[in-house]
C-alpha cells in the first residue's frame, strides 16, 4: 500500500516547468506541464548522464503524449510512465501523483 507524501504546494511548480523533491531518500522530479493541476513523477536521474538533472529538462511533446528531454543528452522520458524514447532499456521509475486541497503528493 502506497504512503502518499506531500511535497509541495500546486503554486510552488510554474507551469510549464519541472522541480525536484526529495521522497524517501530519492531525488523525483516533478512536471506541472501547463496551468492545470495536473502533475507528473519520475526519477530525476538521467541515466545516461549519471546525473540527478532531469527535473531541469525541457517539457516536450511527441505522438500526443508529454515527455521531459534531459538537459545534458537529450534523451526523452515519458511523463506518464519514465519509458525511454531512444532506448526502453533505459526507462526510469514512475510514481503517482495527486492534487489533495492544492497540495501535491506523491506515492512512496
Amino acid at each position: 500500500m502506497s504512503q502518499w507524501i506531500t511535497v509541495c504546494q500546486v503554486e510552488d511548480v510554474m507551469p510549464g516547468t519541472g522541480v525536484c523533491a526529495l521522497v524517501n531518500g530519492e531525488q523525483v522530479a516533478l512536471f506541472r506541464p501547463d496551468a492545470s493541476d495536473t502533475f507528473y513523477a519520475i526519477s530525476n536521474m538521467d541515466p545516461f548522464a549519471r546525473s540527478n538533472v532531469l527535473s531541469r529538462g525541457l517539457i516536450c511533446e511527441h505522438e500526443n503524449e508529454l515527455w521531459v528531454a534531459s538537459p545534458l543528452k537529450k534523451q526523452r522520458f515519458a511523463l506518464k510512465d519514465g519509458r525511454c524514447l531512444e532506448n526502453a532499456e533505459a526507462s526510469i521509475k514512475s510514481y503517482q501523483v495527486q492534487v489533495v486541497n492544492s497540495e501535491v503528493q506523491i506515492a512512496a
